[in-house]
């Protein structure tokens, strides 16, 4: 039995959506609007929360599929299902989409694998053994406390499956587990697509020129997405003018733990060289929100850093400020009052050249989507020594 096979094809996209897949589906209007949405204080997770419910949505649905389609075919296929998973898992080396699928059918994810399993493959017979017992024992309740459930669910004329406890539970621990993956994948997608995408609109509205690094076409009011060298690595690099830039950090990171990324950038070099050229180099760390006892703000003045929150309105006319009293930068956005702020932000909005962002080839280096590293090699299960 090979599980995937019985997932609609057409969902499997849905299991391990990237960036660049999202923004082609919901489009550059939309995805100009979330950006937009930021740029205005907003929280990124409201704007993109019905982008994932619909991600969830479609998976959970597929799911539901597959178990009719399967059942359809084979009258034991709900109870073989579980030890088909273990199968599959215990040969190793499975496409992250299947991969993801056979862990749910156990009620697992990439995280419960590394957190009950600890990554060691060798336990997972033990698990399984263990999760089929426990499921058959909570049915077992479910049928004296609530009695016998039944009846049939038809996909087609041809495709249909009995509905009982079992069915119902494995369908259950699918959903469950795929939910919790999907919405965990889903905040580390959104996070890194959006942190390029607003940098680059923001340093577009403020006036800046997007190149690629090293590109031959001056360094005046110029900038780069996620600039990389042996020891460094920034989200953005502007140059201003007369060896005069900023490094710029950036992170949908909430007020738990901004100093994730104070600790990043406090290992920035000051200088870089272009041609024959040093650039004194000052860094703004763009956070979503600081916690009212974090110590980030003073800590970044020790490194001579500073500090913007996102959840500020018009918080970009803070960079903007900021880029003033370090390098004698002045734009419209300055000298806009608040009540036009709105309006200026759309109207600019509309010449940032997402296209052209989105060739970049920082967008071609997709990261893994999963929200924690992920057991790369999957090796086959092992016995103990």
């Amino acid at each position: 039995m090979n599980i995937i096979d019985y997932f609609p094809e057409q969902a499997v996209k849905n299991l391990s959506s990237k960036g660049k897949d999202i923004i082609q589906e919901i489009g550059l209007d939309i995805t100009r609007g979330v950006v937009l949405d930021v740029l205005t204080g907003k929280n990124l997770r409201d704007s993109t929360e019905l982008l994932t419910r619909k991600r969830i949505i479609a998976i959970n649905v597929a799911t539901l599929v597959m178990l009719v389609k399967g059942a359809s075919k084979n009258s034991y296929f709900i109870q073989e299902l579980p030890n088909a998973a273990f199968q599959e898992l215990k040969k190793g080396h499975l496409p992250k989409e299947e991969r993801w699928l056979t862990q749910w059918i156990l009620g697992l994810t990439d995280k419960g694998f590394q957190n009950i399993l600890r990554d060691e493959t060798s336990g997972l017979e033990k698990y399984k053994d263990d999760y089929l017992e426990i499921t058959r024992k909570a049915i077992e309740e479910f049928q004296k406390d609530y009695g016998n459930i039944g009846g049939e669910i038809t996909l087609n004329p041809r495709e249909k499956a009995l509905i009982n406890w079992e069915f119902l539970v494995q369908l259950m621990n699918i959903v469950g587990s795929g939910t919790l993956a999907i919405r965990g994948s889903s905040k580390s997608t959104f996070g890194k697509l959006f942190e390029k995408l607003v940098l680059g609109a923001l340093l577009s509205i403020l006036g800046f020129k997007l190149v690629q690094q090293n590109e031959n076409n001056g360094t005046d009011k110029v900038f780069w997405l996620t600039s990389k060298d042996e020891k460094r690595e920034s989200d953005a690099t502007l140059l201003y003018e007369a060896g005069k830039g900023i490094r710029f950090d950036i992170g949908f990171i909430g007020r738990g733990n901004p100093e994730i990324s104070l600790d990043k950038v406090s290992r920035f070099e000051r200088e870089i060289e272009l041609g024959k050229k040093k650039w004194y180099l000052g860094t703004i760390i763009i956070v979503d929100r600081i916690g009212r006892n974090s110590r980030i703000e003073t800590l970044a003045k020790n490194i001579d850093a500073d500090i913007v929150q996102m959840s500020g309105s018009y918080w970009p006319t803070r960079v903007a400020q900021i880029l003033h009293e370090r390098l004698g930068y002045d734009n419209q956005i300055l000298h806009t009052s608040l009540d036009d702020m709105d309006a200026y932000l759309k109207e600019r909005m509309r010449r940032v050249p997402f296209d052209t962002i989105l060739s970049l080839p920082a967008f071609a280096e997709e990261v893994d989507e999963s929200p924690q590293k992920e057991n790369q090699s999957n090796p086959p299960v092992q016995g103990h020594n």
